[in-house]
């Protein structure tokens, strides 16, 4: 009897012991359940989370970008509710024509960032010379100086100074009456002083030049340059001009004027720009004017602040007169200018003339005119098919000019040149 009650209670044991046994696995195994449902939800949720904070981020960037296109106001760092994500965004300053963009989602403190680089189209040149002359040579009046090297495609004579070095190409050109504090590399160097090395072509010769280094002498002549903007380039600037619309008649700048992109007349009906003495005129996109301008005494032209390290273009087919006491600014940044330009032929009458005492950022440039430089005024480059500077003229060149970048205008095309997840 006590054997079967004991065979009777191993039995129950076992079964009780089977029961908790399957018991426990059963809860295992729905605990696995529940905590891999919990895990994939999770991972769902925070998939689900991550797309929304991006989309969040990329909101962020399509609303920067709305109002730098549309010019609507915003002030750096601003906050946008996207559902219940939010976006900062932060716009920096515009350096070198580029705003950098980062727009930042945000949802229970889960992070997602994307930054763009947008860019305003701009058309690089390279002035690599305070002075760069076409064929028709330059003069230099007496004390004037170019603080900078010269490339020449014709003679260069007079009393002037270079204060860096010259290069004066083309067979039987020279340098004559100059003083080079550097080098000088020419066809023939006549009545100069050149304090570095001189360098001439064979065939050409030495008359009477002082020179402080070594004598050399090269077999091949010196290869002409083209000059640095081609006639495709200033045709893309007038048609920049052409696009903020036509004004028939003259425009004449009293008082304080902000004006461009504008084209002043039509080829077949040619107008005039006049900033009047003492009058200031803003420039806030490329200016083509199908005639004369006219810098009265003392006006003052200079790039709306917008530009910031870029440059600006005024265009004229006829002359541009520069009078006493004007001064020529860019944006105030570094490395901001304003360029005129005239493409008007005549290498015997100025196409552009530059009077006592005018200053400022500027270069000056004729592709087939004589430039013409009186006493005492001031230029940062000048660039010409002939120029001509008069007593105490002076050009000084800065090492920005090497890749000077233009632009239409802070309203001109703008481009986003990269967009990329950065966290």
């Amino acid at each position: 009897m006590i054997q079967e009650k004991n065979k009777n209670f191993k039995s129950g044991f076992a079964v009780l012991y089977l029961v908790i046994l399957v018991l426990a696995i059963i809860f295992i195994f729905s605990l696995s359940i529940s905590i891999l449902t919990f895990t994939q939800e999770k991972i769902s949720q925070n998939a689900i989370s991550s797309v929304q904070i991006y989309y969040a981020s990329e909101a962020g960037i399509e609303d920067a970008l709305l109002r730098l296109v549309k010019k609507i106001n915003w002030s750096s760092p601003y906050n946008i509710k996207i559902d219940n994500a939010t976006a900062t965004v932060e716009i920096s300053d515009l350096i070198g024509g580029t705003r950098t963009v980062v727009s930042t989602g945000n949802f229970l403190n889960q992070i997602r960032k994307i930054q763009i680089v947008y860019s305003i189209s701009t058309d690089q040149i390279s002035f690599r010379y305070g002075a760069q002359v076409g064929d028709g040579g330059m003069v230099m009046g007496n004390g004037s100086k170019v603080l900078g090297n010269v490339f020449s495609n014709g003679n260069v004579i007079g009393g002037g100074t270079i204060q860096n070095s010259i290069i004066v190409a083309g067979s039987g050109n020279r340098i004559e009456g100059i003083t080079v504090n550097e080098n000088a590399s020419v066809h023939t160097c006549k009545n100069s002083t050149v304090l570095g090395n001189l360098t001439y072509v064979s065939g050409g010769s030495v008359q009477n030049c002082t020179v402080g280094g070594s004598t050399q002498v090269r077999p091949n002549q010196i290869d002409p340059q083209p000059l640095p903007i081609s006639q495709n380039q200033i045709d893309r600037w007038k048609a920049n001009a052409l696009a903020g619309g036509v004004t028939s008649t003259d425009v004449s700048i009293n008082g304080i004027k902000t004006l461009g992109p504008i084209q002043i007349g039509t080829s077949s009906s040619p107008r005039n720009l006049t900033v009047t003495n003492g009058s200031t005129l803003t420039i806030s996109g490329t200016i083509y004017v199908t005639g004369n301008v006219i810098l009265d005494n003392g006006a003052t032209v200079k790039l709306e602040s917008g530009y910031s390290s870029l440059s600006g273009i005024i265009i004229a087919d006829g002359v541009i007169t520069v009078g006493n006491n004007v001064v020529i600014n860019g944006s105030g940044q570094a490395g901001s200018y304003i360029l005129l330009l005239s493409t008007k032929s005549d290498t015997t009458n100025p196409v552009i003339d530059i009077r006592n005492n005018s200053a400022g950022s500027v270069i000056y440039y004729s592709n087939a005119g004589l430039i013409y430089l009186k006493n005492n005024m001031r230029a940062r480059e000048v660039t010409g098919y002939k120029i001509q500077l008069e007593n105490n003229t002076e050009v000084q060149y800065e090492s920005g000019l090497e890749s000077a970048n233009f632009s239409s205008g802070p309203g001109g095309s703008w481009k986003v040149v990269s967009w990329r997840e950065i966290k």
